[in-house]
């Protein structure tokens, strides 16, 4: 009996990415029996199963274990620690703006430290962060940036937590996914002024590198209010592929 869902990730490991009629020719010409709703079934479950994604609609590619994996310095780490330990029960995800460098002509400095905590708690984390370092700010503006922020190497940024926000673990940090980065790139144009010129840079370079969960970062995208822009974006970078 033929295996479909093989068939479907043999061609898509050749061929990378393939249109969902192209597709459903490979499985015919395995399996002439094959019907048009039951090769959709497949695709849905292999989709839901993580092992394929389909970039824009009637496109399809396998998912690598090219995964964004970025490295958690050690003072990250203390300061998530810290804000688990004191406040166990608040939400929270932290990230790095040096891992933006990896996708950037231009590398940046200063850099910060970003906390990201629900909005009930982000004053009192803001406050027990004073107690750690001076250079702490909280839901900064671009102007504030400008001013303040620009005269430091490094610096604490506490930051509301966007509700439903995608949040992954690694080595038992919270940190922000790459689809969750990319997102905020764009609508937050305070946080990531300086990623402004450089963004579709940033998303291609970002798509070249590592595997990006499409549904992950369209969700998010909806939920900010951004869903046509990244879908643009998703559609213009792989057009360059």
């Amino acid at each position: 009996m033929t295996d479909h869902n093989q068939v479907i990730l043999d061609a898509l490991h050749i061929q990378k990415t393939l249109s969902k009629r192209d597709l459903f020719s490979y499985v015919y010409c395995a399996d002439p029996g094959v019907t048009p709703s039951s090769f959709t079934w497949r695709l849905h479950q292999l989709k839901k199963n993580g092992l394929i994604n389909s970039p824009r609609q009637g496109l399809y590619s396998i998912i690598s274990e090219n995964n964004f994996q970025p490295i958690v310095s050690s003072s990250l780490k203390r300061i998530h620690n810290k804000i688990i330990k004191e406040f166990p029960y608040t939400q929270i995800c932290v990230w790095d703006s040096r891992w933006l460098n990896d996708f950037m002509l231009h590398q940046l400095l200063p850099y910060y430290l970003v906390i990201e905590v629900e909005k009930d708690s982000a004053e009192v984390v803001f406050d027990t962060m004073t107690d750690v370092s001076k250079k702490v700010f909280l839901n900064p503006t671009e102007d504030i940036f400008n001013r303040y922020i620009a005269n430091f190497n490094e610096v604490i940024i506490v930051q509301s937590l966007i509700s439903e926000s995608p949040i992954i673990e690694q080595s038992g940090i919270k940190i922000a996914p790459l689809e969750k980065l990319l997102v905020d790139c764009i609508a937050d144009k305070d946080l990531f002024s300086a990623q402004q010129s450089e963004i579709e840079y940033i998303f291609k370079t970002a798509r070249s590198k590592y595997s990006i969960n499409t549904s992950r970062i369209k969700r998010y995208a909806r939920r900010r209010n951004q869903l046509p822009k990244i879908e643009s974006l998703i559609n213009k970078t792989l057009a360059n592929n």
